[in-house]
């Protein structure tokens, strides 16, 4: 069967214009196309007249439509007739997780941060009763607005002949948290356990098993490898509780940091240097002519012969009348201290100007976080919080997941509450709020580990990214709270994210 009637520059419904072939198999062929209504690209599947799953195919994209979870690729359309038949999905550029493994395994918490972002997406689509059934490495992606998309839910399945409307929701359940920990597996080892390989190389066996992660690679921890086998290898381990739907494979990673983009270092200052290969230089070099100090009279230019003569003239009045002046200042100058005995003007023992070198600051290196909600309802993710001061900007806190910016109007704010363990003058916070956008913080210094016991000393909105807050008079006290009154946005929600906390002190 082929779809090979339909050519690229095709369009369908008037709106989608097919663009490139991307693959084509068993009658369904997948294309980027340009939605140009809005001018954005899109994937279409297009079917041969004769594809024997049409009528489920179709079925399957309209029902993952209704899910909202951004983390799933969002369906646009999908049609069924007798002409065209085609399914209209969100076109997601990025890097796949076997791009990402390519060349090796990935930093165990990164590799568990993308498993359990998709673990929750896919728990989401088991609770309006769709399942994936066809994980792969292929099919998780880290886009390039630095996000997880899991591709394919309930379309693939069809298109692979693997769905059927009989299987009990605990074997469709089952099977896709085995998935998922397969794809924790191929994150922490770079091989895949299965034997399609997926375009990964086979894991390594054991006695006809295959081997646990921790076998394969050095330095996975402990607990990332119990809970891939308890997904996918729970015969290799006695005593262990399988983990058999998404939800419990995202609750058993609920505590993983999640994934923020990747820093991107500054460009580096350009160097005199270079040379024109670096891009410097746009016209070929010329020979450098030599710049004449003016504070050196005796190095000038010659003027030339038959011409030039009086702008040369007037140049070196000028000279001349510059060294003058200099040496008649400085004279001055010094006569001035020798009647004064070698002494320094009156105004020169005055105190420091405001100029003067900041006073020195050093870093409070003992500090101890909590999550802190003054209404007490919850402890703000309280487990998390040592890791905003753990030094590692990969790990972070975050606060509880909220509907408005505002908590729907039931709270005046939650926070990270820092004990800097002493009373200390605080001169400057640096605060990575990792890749979150919106919102609002205010910063409060003070004695007390409340918000009533401490002072707002700095505030800023759209709160993102790393923030430095300088005070202009250090303000004394033994607790820090970050505290959001508005909360950033978080994948069509809102929370507050803490990834880093530096804090200098007057020494």
């Amino acid at each position: 069967m082929s779809t090979s009637a339909i050519e690229p520059g095709a369009k369908l419904a008037a709106r989608f214009r097919l663009e490139d072939r991307v693959h084509e198999s068993g009658g369904a062929t997948l294309w980027k196309a340009m939605d140009e209504v809005l001018a954005r690209p899109v994937a279409v599947h297009t079917f041969a007249p004769d594809f024997p799953r049409l009528n489920e195919v179709v079925t399957a994209a309209r029902a993952a439509s209704r899910l909202t979870d951004p983390r799933l690729t969002q369906v646009f359309d999908a049609t069924e007739d007798d002409g065209h038949s085609y399914v209209v999905s969100e076109w997601v550029s990025g890097d796949t997780l076997t791009d990402l493994v390519g060349t090796g395994s990935l930093e165990p918490e990164r590799a568990a941060a993308l498993v359990a972002e998709a673990a929750e997406a896919l728990a989401h689509a088991h609770d309006a009763g769709i399942p994936h059934l066809c994980l792969t490495p292929d099919h998780l992606v880290w886009t390039a607005g630095g996000t997880v998309k899991l591709l394919g839910l309930g379309v693939d399945a069809v298109l692979a002949g693997v769905a059927d409307d009989n299987m009990r929701v605990a074997d469709a359940s089952r099977a896709d948290a085995e998935g998922l920990g397969r794809l924790l597996y191929a994150g922490l080892t770079g091989h895949w356990p299965g034997e399609d390989t997926c375009g990964l190389p086979v894991a390594p066996t054991d006695d006809g098993r295959f081997c646990t992660p921790r076998q394969v690679t050095a330095g996975v921890p402990g607990y990332l490898d119990t809970i891939t086998c308890r997904a996918i290898l729970s015969e290799s381990r006695r005593g262990l509780t399988p983990l058999t739907t998404p939800a419990e494979v995202a609750e058993a990673l609920e505590s993983v940091p999640r994934p923020t983009p990747m820093p991107v270092p500054p460009p580096a200052a350009p160097q005199v240097t270079a040379s024109r290969s670096e891009g410097l230089d746009v016209a070929p070099p010329t020979a450098q002519r030599p710049v004449t100090p003016i504070t050196h009279p005796h190095h000038h230019h010659q003027a030339p012969a038959g011409g030039g003569g009086v702008l040369g003239k007037v140049a070196m009045v000028v000279v001349v009348l510059l060294v003058m002046t200099a040496v008649g200042l400085g004279a001055w100058t010094l006569g001035r201290n020798l009647g004064n005995n070698g002494t320094p003007p009156a105004d020169a023992t005055s105190k420091p100007s405001s100029s003067s070198a900041p006073s020195a600051t050093r870093e409070v290196k003992s500090l101890a976080a909590s999550g802190f909600d003054p209404l007490g309802d919850n402890d703000e993710q309280n487990k998390r919080a040592a890791d905003a001061v753990d030094g590692k900007p990969s790990t972070d806190w975050h606060s509880e997941t909220y509907d408005s910016a505002d908590f729907g109007r039931l709270k005046t704010g939650v926070g990270l509450m820092i004990d800097m363990k002493e009373s200390v003058q605080v001169k400057e916070v640096q605060i990575d709020f990792g890749g979150t956008s919106g919102g609002t913080v205010e910063l409060r210094i003070g004695s007390s580990k409340s918000v009533d016991g401490t002072d707002v000393v700095d505030k800023t909105s759209d709160v993102g990214g790393k923030k430095t807050f300088t005070l202009d008079s250090p303000k004394k006290g033994r607790y820090l709270l970050i505290w959001f009154t508005e909360v950033p946005t978080y994948q069509g929600r809102y929370r507050g994210q803490v990834n880093e906390v530096k804090v200098l002190a007057v020494k």
